[in-house]
């Protein structure tokens, strides 16, 4: 009978030999891989992408495009690009986004507010993030009194009201970027502090979690190498989210005379300062080219955090259109 089993598995192995030239080849692909090949298979993350790329490309570049056309962010140039009335000129060789009601060349100022609106979103979302995420994981793992002082805390910040809190900390330290960043910061992080505790308290019930307290684990381990991994996609979506949020948050301020100080260039304070007197009347491209600059950052930034969404958690669009089929049929 061992014999037999012998010679059966003698042959087997022959055959899978055999045939081993004509098996196909299965590559294995890291997650990364995975996410970046369902990233390109969608032409509107794909665009938002290159979009956000050159953005930062421009705002990183905003000194070249100074040396470029020859003119700064705050140089007046009265006698090219305003006309003889003192109207500003439109889009011509010279100023090819137009000049302001001072003189200045709105594609300067538009390349250094670019400038401005990254940094402020990209540092404000981190650091909203970083609070956000460090709370919620807090008041999910551990439950009782800690979930209800955090829970409550969440409630407060987001039950004031922004421009109120904004408008009394301006009046009192008067408006600059670190202010705006921070005001900004105050007001995001609940959002992604309420999700991050909702599935901190579903990880932690979980039977790893469990095997790791059983052996002996402390809070800070399992917090760290068990339940942050896990929280990894949640954390890169919403962080994602949070930069045109941001962005939007520091356009208001700038607008309302609350964040960037002038004459320093904020896409929120052309705008602003494209309503005094009303010049926009007749000078559109004041408000159109700030307004463009602003609507499309955001706009891809949002187009850009759906994409990763799907690309990471394929499944989860997956449940969204078959919901929707579910409500067309009912």
């Amino acid at each position: 009978m061992g014999q037999f089993q012998t010679r059966n598995q003698k042959a087997t192995t022959e055959a899978e030999t055999a045939e081993a030239g004509d098996a196909p080849v299965v590559v294995q692909r890291s997650s990364a891989s995975l996410t970046f090949r369902r990233l390109a298979r969608d032409p509107a993350s794909v665009i938002a992408f290159v979009f956000i790329i050159a953005l930062v490309a421009f705002a990183v570049g905003a000194p070249l495009v100074e040396a470029w056309t020859g003119h700064g962010p705050i140089e007046q140039y009265r006698e090219t690009a305003l006309s003889p009335v003192g109207l500003p000129v439109g889009p011509n060789a010279e100023f090819l986004l137009g000049g302001d009601q001072l003189g200045r060349d709105v594609l300067v100022r538009i390349a250094y507010g670019a400038r401005v609106s990254l940094l402020v979103g990209v540092l404000a979302s981190l650091l909203a993030a970083t609070i956000g995420v460090t709370v919620g994981m807090l008041a999910g793992y551990f439950g009782g009194w800690v979930d209800v002082v955090l829970g409550r805390l969440m409630d407060l910040v987001m039950s004031v009201p922004f421009l109120l809190c904004a408008l009394a900390l301006v009046s009192v330290f008067g408006p600059s970027l670190p202010l705006s960043v921070s005001v900004i910061v105050f007001f995001s992080w609940t959002t992604i502090g309420r999700v991050i505790r909702a599935e901190t308290t579903s990880l932690a019930r979980r039977e790893f979690v469990q095997a790791s307290r059983s052996l002996g684990a402390g809070h800070g381990y399992i917090l760290l190498r068990d339940i942050l991994p896990n929280l990894a996609l949640t954390i890169i979506i919403y962080t994602t989210m949070l930069i045109p949020n941001a962005i939007v948050f520091e356009a208001t301020l700038s607008y309302l005379g609350m964040g960037i100080v002038p004459p320093t260039p904020s896409w929120g304070g052309m705008l602003a300062e494209a309503g005094a007197n009303s010049i926009y009347l007749v000078a559109w491209w004041l408000v159109v080219f700030p307004g463009l600059a602003l609507l499309a950052s955001t706009l891809a930034f949002n187009i850009l955090g759906d994409g990763l969404r799907d690309a990471l958690d394929p499944s989860a669009r997956g449940r969204a259109v078959l919901r929707k089929k579910k409500k067309t049929k009912g």
